[in-house]
């Protein structure tokens, strides 16, 4: 029976099911501008979830556990659903194993509905009883048709056993099926499965209530990232949408010809993460990689999508070290020829040595505030059927001086992150390192997302007034003003 063992654990796991809060109004265009995508429709053509499968679980509605199903007349997407519980599945609204959830109705309308959806034209929608999903589809392995799945549903009342259990079969599942699965964190509390697993995008609520990280079983960071809602059910599916978007975009080949690398659940999050804005208090104390309240910070799609579409950059140089050994930077003297992209690699250690991979960048001194950002987000998956991770850190160093800028060594997260500003000029190298040693294989696949900026403002004359400009990427800043000077 996986793992319940007995037939009243079952019962008790279907009615503690529990929905992620409850709004008093929808997403409003507001949390769409906030997010990026309204500026992202500007200045693209037709991201809007066109020839994406998505899918979304839910849990019963009001502790009705029969009561879960979205109705498409709510959303104002007219058909292409499947309806799926237990084993069984229909296509034909109202239908026998369910009943309309207006949480499940909202949620909808929120990631996919017609018209105030962050997707407007996905190509099928497919809607999951949660308890069957995760006691039956995750653990089987059985095929879905939805590289990214909504998890607005958290489940309470089980074990420290019972959360990892969850954590290994979803995270195996991402891992055998490459499905993105995007989970809401709770709203307060400790932070809720499955919005706990390794592999997945766990997402917090930006101004609502949230759960913060770290997780129960070994203080891993969690949320990874926060969207704008009164609840993490409703800030969920803003993320679910945008991964929708990003995979949309690599499919087509707006990230460059290799589709399979840039639309890897693995690039799409660290893209994801990567492209976030950090709020003023933003902090992650060491070792997390990640802030407990924010993860990487609030949802910018716009971001993500302009690194996604710098395309693919591979390292320059790599070398081996003896285990624990210093690893400055090489004598390489070419560079990644962009200052923001992303990248889909592997990199392998053994028994006595640890492997780098290395990027080196130049940030060059024509700026007009003289002084950069970086930010940079490494992310791998935990394995099908194993309880551990491989160690990897990311490490950025000043190339000329051998300096340590910064660093992310968390030995329990499969995330790294690193963000620092005030950056002067010069060569810069980032690290991704795979301890050697024990190990759970001695290759690991990761993707990279990276980005060095600088804002030039021009500052002028408008009608007699002081007019400050910049660029509209990237979007990790705020403007604050003074009717005086």
């Amino acid at each position: 029976m996986g793992l319940f063992e007995s037939v009243s654990q079952i019962k008790h796991f279907l009615l503690t099911l529990v929905l992620v809060g409850w709004p008093v109004g929808c997403t409003l265009a507001a949390d769409l501008d906030t997010v990026g995508v309204t500026l992202l429709r500007t200045v693209t053509t037709n991201l809007d979830g066109s020839g994406i499968y998505m899918g979304q679980a839910e849990g019963g509605y009001n502790g009705n556990v029969t009561l879960w199903e979205v109705n498409p007349d709510v959303t104002g997407v007219p058909g292409e659903f499947t309806w799926i519980a237990g084993g069984a599945s229909t296509n034909v609204f109202p239908n026998a194993q369910g009943g309309d959830s207006p949480h499940a109705d909202l949620v909808g309308s929120i990631l996919y509905g017609i018209p105030g959806g962050v997707i407007t034209n996905a190509a099928h929608v497919d809607n999951y009883q949660a308890s069957s999903f995760s006691q039956v589809t995750i653990p089987s392995l059985t095929s879905i048709s939805d590289r990214a799945v909504n998890l607005s549903f958290t489940i309470t009342g089980i074990t420290l056993t019972m959360q990892e259990g969850y954590d290994s079969q979803y995270d195996g599942y991402a891992d055998y099926r490459s499905t993105l699965f995007i989970g809401a964190v709770g709203d307060g509390g400790p932070v809720g499965t499955p919005g706990t697993c390794y592999n997945g995008i766990g997402v917090g609520a930006y101004g609502g209530a949230s759960s913060v990280g770290t997780t129960p079983d070994n203080g891993r960071a969690k949320p990874d990232l926060t969207a704008p809602g009164t609840a993490t059910s409703f800030s969920t599916p803003l993320v679910s949408g945008c991964a929708a978007i990003l995979l949309q975009a690599a499919m087509r080949g707006d990230g460059g010809s290799d589709t399979n690398s840039s639309a890897d659940p693995r690039t799409l999050k660290a893209l994801l993460l990567n492209g976030a804005i950090k709020p003023a208090d933003w902090a992650n104390p060491a070792p997390s990689p990640l802030d407990p309240r924010y993860g990487t910070g609030i949802l910018n799609v716009f971001n993500s999508y302009y690194q996604l579409a710098a395309g693919k950059h591979t390292f320059i140089a790599s070398n081996t070290v003896p285990l624990g050994g210093a690893h400055s930077p090489q004598g390489a003297v070419e560079n990644v020829n962009s200052l923001y992209g992303w990248d889909f690699n592997s990199l392998a250690s053994s028994a006595t040595n640890d492997t780098i991979n290395h990027y080196y960048f130049s940030l060059g001194g024509g700026e007009s505030n003289g002084s950069f950002t970086a930010t940079a987000t490494l992310v791998w998956n935990r394995h099908l059927y194993q309880t551990g991770i491989n160690n990897l850190d990311l490490f950025l160093y000043q190339a000329d001086s051998g300096s340590l800028i910064a660093a992310s060594t968390s030995t329990v997260d499969n995330v790294e992150h690193v963000f620092v500003g005030k950056l002067s000029p010069g060569r810069y190298d980032l690290q991704v390192l795979k301890h050697g040693g024990v190990m759970v294989s001695p290759a690991e696949t990761y993707a990279l997302a990276f980005e060095f900026f600088a804002i030039p403002l021009s500052i002028g004359n408008s009608a007699g007034n002081v007019a400050l400009t910049w660029p509209i990427y990237p979007a990790g800043f705020r403007l604050e003003s003074n009717a005086s000077l």
